[in-house]
């Protein structure tokens, strides 16, 4: 039985060797792009976050071993076939490029161009081996996206406007100017507050229900678990749907199983979400009010004093006052209001340690269905607040759909698209109006309105000139009202939705299908891991594949070659031409004959036909380069 060459051993095993590394490195890429996002377990995420130093040394070890053994193999199977390719004749300048390669080397002669170039992109992309595996192996910051979907309270239908009525049938609400509404003393004060002011640079975070809002609700309850605020459980009676007073909101919202279920999801090192779901806001615009606007007869001088006390003591109530304003409202109707102030024994209020910020709240003109599409609210300030003249804000509400952001325990939300009301959301109108005229009415105390403190303090805050009636002052007291109501009537869809979806609303707390809105969005896991970057890594393969593919090249060149001798009865032991000494060794048993060192003889000599002999005499197998004819230097030009 005839014995295998230890060549061919050696060449199967170069090939074999690189095709498990090959494999890893496309194994590994094509599980990236595969799964799209590819994450360490968490145990190793951990370790990461303490010592990210010490992992990416780690990493770069690795990928500077798998480096190192590629470019071995791709350098031995080089020197093999120029072992093989030495047995033809072959010019020593190729001789010495090939010494070259086998090296990890170049040769830079502009008179061999083609060898030049040969060797410097070999030489680049040996170089690159290490960069292209410690960037395909090197795990990076990652954004991991989970689909996610559920639902929520649809306040938009039919459904929910029915619903919505038998509330108010319990709660015996009857119209906009009910006083009824005053069980939603809520916090849609600090609502407006933060809305007006953010505008001028002022922080607009907003607390409700244990949730964190930046700038306003935008109407929308939180449909997230972690970011959905006070867990309590409210009384099922009387702190569910208008008597809400807090607690827990229900929350059914789930992950999408993606089409790789087999990928385990990561804890992460903190999540974020984008969700669309749907809200409520308003177009607000305040103006003045004057003699053309004959729809509105405002009347603000019916007053009479129901208490005196001369005698009455500092900090004590010197007398009182009841003002009766009144609104035609255009509907033909007189709408009145009436408010308490205070004001000194004789009768007079003091312009600047007193302040009075009437409102009334109007519904808008009927559409054709004869139901109300908007509302207006007409205001005016005295003696403090006398820098709001007669103002009348029209408000248009909006059915939105709003991208919610919820990251940092902060929810902040952007609208993309809205719908104007219609017949069917008339007691959703009818509700929003009234918590706005509960605002307006409760935000007025005996000396100060709450309102007209939030106007000022916003002014005073972010304008270096003084408060009064020129335009500049207008125009900033106009825009911070505007923003006041609207995000009053934003907060007035989150209290509604909170109290219609605490725990307890409805039975086992599952929301009915014809009372349910759809909401999807995205979950955001920020982790350490490989993401689909498909540029990046086709660029850090390329070097690894280009490596393999000379490797195979080579290695399948010498196997051919083991082959022949194999069968031409050749006998070749190890002859490394990158070896000095072999080199030495065969230039001396060999006929070779060399021009001087000058110029023209190196030219001479690097043109001249040499060929590996391998003779097997009676001492052994001797090895020897000789020269198989003369340089053809004299037939080339040096370029």
């Amino acid at each position: 039985m005839s014995r295998i060459p230890v060549n061919f051993l050696r060449n199967i095993a170069i090939i074999s060797s690189q095709v498990i590394i090959m494999a890893f490195a496309y194994g590994f890429l094509g599980a990236v792009l595969y799964y799209d996002h590819l994450a360490p377990p968490d145990q190793v995420r951990k370790l990461w976050m303490q010592y990210p130093g010490e992992l990416t040394m780690v990493v770069t070890l690795i990928a500077t071993v798998l480096s190192v053994v590629t470019a071995t193999l791709c350098t031995i199977s080089i020197r093999e076939a120029l072992r093989h390719r030495m047995s033809r004749p072959i010019s020593l300048v190729e001789i010495s490029a090939g010494v070259a390669l086998s090296k990890g080397s170049v040769i830079l002669r502009p008179e061999y161009l083609r060898l030049s170039i040969l060797t410097l992109f070999v030489f680049g992309v040996l170089r690159l081996l290490t960069a292209g595996w410690t960037t395909l192996l090197t795990p990076s910051y990652i954004q991991w996206p989970i689909q996610m979907n559920g639902s929520e309270l649809d306040i938009s239908g039919s459904a929910f406007s029915s619903l919505l009525y038998a509330e108010f049938q319990k709660q015996n609400i009857t119209n906009i100017r009910d006083n009824s509404f005053e069980l939603l003393a809520i916090s849609g004060m600090l609502s407006g507050v933060a809305t007006a002011g953010y505008t001028y640079g002022l922080p607009g975070t907003f607390n409700f229900n244990g949730a964190k809002y930046s700038v306003s609700t935008q109407g929308i309850v939180p449909t997230i678990e972690d970011y959905s605020g006070s867990h309590g459980v409210p009384d099922p009676i009387n702190g569910t749907r208008l008597n809400f007073s807090g607690g827990q909101v229900i929350v059914n919202t789930r992950t999408i199983t993606g089409k790789h279920t087999s990928a385990s999801i990561p804890e992460g090192f903190s999540r974020n979400y984008s969700m669309t779901q749907q809200g409520l806001t308003a177009n607000v615009s305040c103006q003045a009010m004057d003699s053309s606007q004959t729809q509105y007869v405002w009347e603000t001088n019916n007053y009479d004093d129901i208490y005196s006390n001369s005698a009455a003591l500092n900090n004590t109530v010197t007398g009182l006052r009841l003002w009766n304003i009144t609104a035609n409202c255009s509907t033909n109707t007189l709408t009145s209001q009436q408010y308490v102030t205070m004001v000194d024994a004789d009768g007079t209020s003091s312009p600047l340690g007193s302040g009075f910020l009437p409102s009334i709240v109007c519904p808008g003109p009927t559409s054709m269905n004869h139901t109300y599409a908007s509302f207006a609210i007409l205001s005016q300030g005295f003696d403090k607040y006398n820098f709001l003249n007669a103002t009348v804000c029209e408000v248009v509400p909006f059915l939105t759909t709003v991208r919610a952001d919820y990251s940092n325990g902060l929810i902040s939300s952007v609208v993309t698209s809205s719908t104007a009301f219609q017949p069917e959301n008339s007691n959703l109108l009818t509700l929003v109006a009234g918590v706005l005229r509960f605002q307006s009415i409760n935000s007025q105390k005996l000396l100060t309105s709450s309102i007209g403190d939030a106007l000022y303090s916003i002014y005073s805050s972010t304008s270096s000139t003084p408060i009064g009636n020129s335009l500049g002052s207008q125009t900033q007291i106009y825009q911070e009202l505007e923003d006041f109501w609207r995000g009053v009537v934003e907060f007035s869809a989150t209290f509604l939705r909170s109290g219609f979806m605490v725990v307890g609303s409805f039975p086992d707390n599952i929301i009915p299908d014809n009372l349910s809105s759809p909401v999807n969005g995205t979950m955001y896991i920020s982790t350490v891991g490989w993401a689909k970057r498909s540029p990046t890594y086709l660029l850090a393969i390329l070097p690894i594949t280009i490596i393999t593919i000379l490797t195979f090249a080579c290695a399948l060149y010498n196997i051919v070659q083991t082959w022949k001798d194999r069968q031409t009865g050749r006998h070749r032991i190890t002859f490394d031409m990158s070896n000095t000494l072999h080199l030495i060794m065969a230039s001396a048993a060999g006929d070779l004959s060399l021009r001087p060192f000058d110029e023209k003889g190196i030219y001479y000599n690097e043109c001249v036909q040499v060929r590996l002999e391998e003779p097997k005499e009676e001492d052994g197998v001797k090895k020897r380069l000789i020269q198989v004819g003369p340089s053809v230097a004299s037939t080339k030009e040096v370029v």
